[in-house]
């Protein structure tokens, strides 16, 4: 009889340990390129191939110095990228969180015919690969009207190359995001809706006083998810995007390869893009971790 309890707490004691080993080696594994990266970002091209077949790679031993940060710099308009990525980024992910979370909101708490269809076709286009409507895109914003300012004044132009828009506008919508917040709202008891709808409020103010206000984890898991693709894009702005001043920050890297390849400043670079992503998910990580738990939750 005294077995099974020893049994019992052998157990309590060893699953916390054996969770614990798993998600030490989990966060090594994922977090060694990252600390390569660093590390690397520090040392001479010489002295990073050197340290490859040791773990010194993974230490910042050697000639450690902060000169591949002044390199890229002086080799690439860092500020200037980091300025227009961080623009194009906060835009889409502002206007994407309220177009998306009216778009899941209509086809949730407002009843019509066809919502179920419409849901259904916006979760289809999540199959198609963006490469595929690359190409139908480009010829598509070349041909809309927009407009630039400059010391002539407010002047139309035809299409949307080299401009923000260009890099702001067909990414505002999104299907996922949609689909998210669509999920999410099917949660919160519609019974709130019918009540602040008796009292007179319009379906603005159900959005907007009675949703919206406890979406919170699904808002930062829409805004991290949107944030990534447009801090990350580089195949759009090629194609879209000349002029240098209009450039995001990952078009930065082919700067690096045009003539003699530098792997520090290469790594150095990386580096400076990588920190921003990391500080967006360490602000919105409760919550999103949040959203991720709720979404298994029936309401």
């Amino acid at each position: 009889m005294t077995l099974r309890p020893l049994g019992a707490l052998h157990r309590r004691l060893w699953l916390p340990v054996v969770y614990w080993a798993v998600g030490a080696l989990l966060l090594m594994a994922f977090s060694f390129p990252m600390v390569f990266m660093a590390v690397s970002s520090l040392k001479p091209d010489d002295q990073i191939f050197l340290d490859l077949k040791t773990m010194n790679a993974f230490l910042p031993t050697g000639d450690v110095s902060l000169d591949n940060y002044v390199g890229v710099f002086a080799r690439v308009p860092v500020a200037q990228f980091l300025l227009n990525s961080a623009f194009t980024s906060a835009l889409v992910v502002g206007l994407g969180l309220v177009v998306n979370s009216l778009a899941g909101f209509a086809l949730t708490r407002v009843r019509w015919r066809g919502q179920t269809v419409v849901l259904g076709l916006l979760i289809a286009t999540l199959i198609v690969p963006f490469e595929t409507i690359a190409i139908p895109m480009v010829f598509l914003v070349s041909r809309l009207p927009w407009f630039s300012i400059d010391s002539a004044g407010l002047q139309f132009q035809e299409g949307l190359m080299n401009t923000y828009a260009v890099q702001i506008l067909p990414f505002v919508a999104n299907a996922f995001s949609i689909f998210l917040f669509a999920q999410y709202f099917k949660s919160i008891p519609r019974e709130l809706d019918e009540a602040a709808m008796v009292d007179g409020a319009s379906w603005w103010r159900v959005y907007r006083t009675i949703v919206m206000p406890l979406a919170g984890p699904v808002v930062a898991t829409a805004a991290i998810l949107t944030f990534l693709p447009v801090w990350n894009a580089y195949l759009w702005p090629i194609m879209t995007v000349q002029k240098e001043d209009l450039r995001p920050i990952q078009v930065g890297l082919q700067y690096f390869f045009q003539e003699n390849v530098e792997w520090g400043q290469i790594m150095a670079y990386t580096t400076i893009i990588t920190l921003p992503v990391l500080v967006m998910f360490l602000l919105f990580q409760r919550a999103f971790v949040a959203s991720i738990a709720s979404s298994g939750v029936k309401g």
